[in-house]
């Protein structure tokens, strides 16, 4: 193959990756393609002991009856499949049947030779591929192509080393590089890009069973940022109807054409929503009110934003978009899952900036209200996970296989991998958690759009959050779900202060459950934010202790001393909680001030996958990395507007 039909495979592989800075080429990135180099691969995986640590049994979905009061419903809305070109030159070859199958609870083996399972079925799922990439798998398969056709797909098929691109331009340039695929005709492109897309349609429909299990129609949006940087965005739909294509980064440059050519296209009965993920690897760009390309947003790009926009994915694979110590969030927390450090003079980056994160975005988004009389930045928060692998939602550590099939695993490769691939530094991923009557598109996408949902990094914690000022005092007790919806607002709502109102402090209605197949609850905490005299303020409240109370001078939860067996990761069952239940009452309120809510539940510790990996391998872990983690479910902001 010529060099620039090579460096134009790897250009579409940059813009589809996020523009990967160029690297020396190492061992942890040479791929495996041949049928010995894989059966070497597949035999280290064999060597591997799964027994070396305990993990829960298996078990079905628990399909649930229309509730007037909403069920809660766990699913993952960020997948790719091998329609991605990324994932497939990472060595995924599911396709998109695999991905719905393994959805349900089907276990398969990865090309790596490692087994993926669920322990139990999702509720939902979106497969997510690369807009960017549609078409190029597809046109592939045809027997008839050109020779510069032919080099470019045997270069997708048999690539051994990644060359990492150091890329910003326009991401339209590198297309005209990438039309050798079709014969240098973009009308053929948009072809088979339909065809893909209508194959993407078609796959949902076939497994959409309305009450037991949601597909929906989607796909990511995916412009180019340097450093492995990341302004994408999923778009969702709520039906079978949708434009014609997908709206790629080759059709809109900036996320304000995005949603323009949406709005353009989605009409009559088209629905959409879209959803940013790793705000974290945004360098910034996340809530800072600037485009992709550095021009301001304009009150009506906010409104469109406000409009298309109403859900974050605030957790998954490449780290926890929460909040940073850095930016005046005290609460250690906020360390989760984060390895990206914060922004210095000169960073541009590669590094956290103060607009990088949701708690920033949800302190701007107060101060905007003051600005433009309304608050475009009122989002609620999911996780997802971003596999390249083909198993939505396989967020268990124990489980944790890596997200890119040949660069991650099998456990000696992630066990091995360096900060130059930066593996360890990965998570298996977070969940969506959906409020919702029904297990339809049409219930869970409309719960999403009044952002009744909240993420979790993985587990299955049950989390209800209800903001008010009438709560019945005994509201624990009787657990009255009907008068929290009447006095009050669940998470994703707005409280309206007034003259009757004032003097009485607003109330906090908290429910949190543990999953049944991980660790107790080790405490829930609310998390406040506000403007004083302009100035951002926030404070983080421990309202609830399991198994522990709170330390009167520090008003924290006291450690329950929770112990973890660290040979085989056997958590301790008898102490924290299963089951979390309160009404705090702010003591600051204050009737003038524009505030938000949310509330964390925060697991026991258990072991980290990388810990588990070690087990497998008969090795201590690693001391560049934690062995545990306090897995946890964030509720998505109540916010409160005063007079």
């Amino acid at each position: 193959m010529s060099f620039k039909k090579w460096l134009g495979l790897l250009i579409l592989a940059g813009v589809i990756i996020g523009g990967y800075r160029v690297m020396q080429i190492v061992d942890n990135l040479t791929l495996p393609h041949s049928k010995e180099e894989i059966a070497a691969v597949v035999a280290t995986a064999d060597a591997q002991d799964e027994n070396a640590f305990y993990r829960p049994e298996r078990s079905p979905l628990e399909l649930k009856r229309s509730n007037p009061l909403n069920n809660v419903f766990f699913g993952d809305l960020h997948v790719h499949t091998n329609l991605s070109v990324d994932a497939y030159l990472f060595g995924n070859r599911f396709n998109m049947d695999t991905a719905y199958q393994v959805a349900k609870g089907k276990s398969v083996k990865l090309r790596s030779g490692e087994r993926v399972e669920l322990t139990r079925p999702l509720d939902f799922v979106a497969l997510t591929d690369h807009a960017e990439g549609f078409g190029r798998i597809f046109a592939c398969r045809e027997p008839d192509k050109t020779k510069a056709a032919q080099d470019i797909c045997d270069g997708i098929e048999n690539a051994s080393v990644f060359t990492f691109l150091d890329m910003r331009s326009r991401v339209q340039r590198p297309l005209d590089q990438n039309l050798s695929v079709f014969d240098n005709d973009r009308a053929k492109e948009r072809d088979y890009a339909a065809t893909t897309w209508q194959s993407i349609k078609d796959a949902a429909e076939r497994y959409y069973e309305p009450g037991q299990f949601t597909t929906f129609v989607g796909y990511e949006y995916s412009p180019s940022l340097p450093d492995r940087g990341k302004h994408h965005r999923n778009v969702i739909f709520r039906s079978s109807e949708t434009p014609q294509y997908a709206v790629s980064a080759f059709d809109a440059a900036s996320e304000i054409d995005l949603w323009k050519s949406l709005e353009a296209t989605c009409s009559d009965d088209c629905e959409f929503l879209t959803i940013p993920h790793n705000p974290n690897k945004t360098w910034g760009l996340a809530f800072s009110g600037n485009t992709i390309d550095g021009i301001s947003y304009t009150e009506d790009d906010w409104r469109l934003r406000e409009r298309s926009e109403p859900i974050v994915e605030m957790f998954q694979i490449k780290g926890n978009s929460e909040c940073s110590v850095a930016f005046g969030a005290g609460d250690e927390e906020c360390g989760f899952e984060q390895f990206i450090p914060v922004c210095e003079e000169g960073d541009k980056t590669a590094c956290i900036y103060p607009t990088s994160m949701v708690r920033d975005g949800l302190q701007i988004g107060l101060a905007m209200e003051d600005q433009i009389g309304i608050n475009p930045l009122k989002v609620g928060l999911i996780g997802s996970t971003d596999t390249h692998n083909s198993n939505p939602g396989d967020t268990e550590e124990w489980d944790y296989r890596g997200a890119t099939t040949f660069t991650s695993g099998p456990a000696k490769r992630r066990f091995e991998s360096t900060n130059l691939t930066g593996t360890q530094y990965n998570n298996p991923g977070g969940l969506a958690a959906i409020w919702a009557r029904e297990n339809t598109r049409e219930a869970l996408f409309d719960a999403m759009k009044r952002k009744e949902v909240y993420a979790t990094s993985g587990t299955r914690i049950k989390l209800r959050t209800f903001a008010g000022f009438d709560f019945p005092a005994d509201i624990t007790a009787t657990a009255d779900l009907a008068a929290a919806y009447k006095l009050g607002v669940p998470m994703g709502g707005t409280l309206i202060a007034n003259d009757m109102k004032k003097g009485v402090g607003v109330s906090l209605f908290v429910w949190a459950v543990k999953d049944p197949d991980s660790a107790p609850l080790a405490k829930v905490q609310v998390i406040k934010g506000w403007l004083e005299d302009g100035e951002r303020q926030e404070v983080v409240h421990d309202v609830a202790c399991g198994g522990s109370k709170l330390d009167p001078v520090t008003s924290k939860c006291l450690s329950n001393g929770a112990s973890l067996n660290m040979n085989d990761c056997r958590w301790d069952e008898t102490t924290g909680a299963s089951e979390l239940m309160t009404l705090w009452t702010d003591p600051d309120y204050s009737a003038d001030e524009n505030a938000f809510y949310y509330v964390r539940a925060v697991q026991n510790p258990t072991c980290r996958w990388s810990t588990y990996d070690s087990l497998r391998l008969g090795k201590l872990p690693r001391n560049d990395v934690p062995d545990t983690v306090t897995e946890m479910a964030w509720g998505s902001p109540m916010w409160v507007k005063g007079k």
